[in-house]
């Protein structure tokens, strides 16, 4: 099955970007949907954006709709979140994570097979 590798973690001040890079190896990059998911410490993992199993259509959650950009290039096994305007309470571990089912939503942790290891992303206020 596909391997996981997230990078691009860090500490910035609220407002600033980072972006994400998940780095895939192992299979069929294409083969697999994909999403990010977060947890913060005490809380359970909380989804962020994915992207539908065609891979064309993103959808994100809420509290990050507008500032979040999730994408990915096939050619290159990777997979990005770029996110803008950062808050505070965006602070948490960051996972990529990748299912090889064929399923209407990809917003739940069991909707996945194979996870990353995790970058900690860090925002100061």
């Amino acid at each position: 099955q596909v391997q996981l590798v997230e990078s691009g973690g860090g500490l910035v001040q609220a407002g600033g970007s980072l972006r994400l890079s998940c780095a895939a190896s192992g299979r069929t990059f294409s083969n697999y949907a994909m999403g990010w998911f977060r947890q913060a410490p005490g809380k359970e993992h909380e989804f962020v954006a994915a992207f539908t199993w065609s891979g064309t259509n993103p959808y994100y959650a809420d509290s990050v709709k507008g500032r979040f950009t999730i994408s990915r290039d096939n050619g290159k096994n990777m997979l990005f979140l770029q996110m803008n305007s950062l808050k505070p309470e965006d602070t948490a571990v960051y996972y990529c994570a990748a299912s090889r089912s064929y399923r209407s939503s990809y917003s739940a942790p069991s909707d996945y097979d194979v996870w990353g290891q995790g970058t900690q992303v860090t925002v100061s206020s």
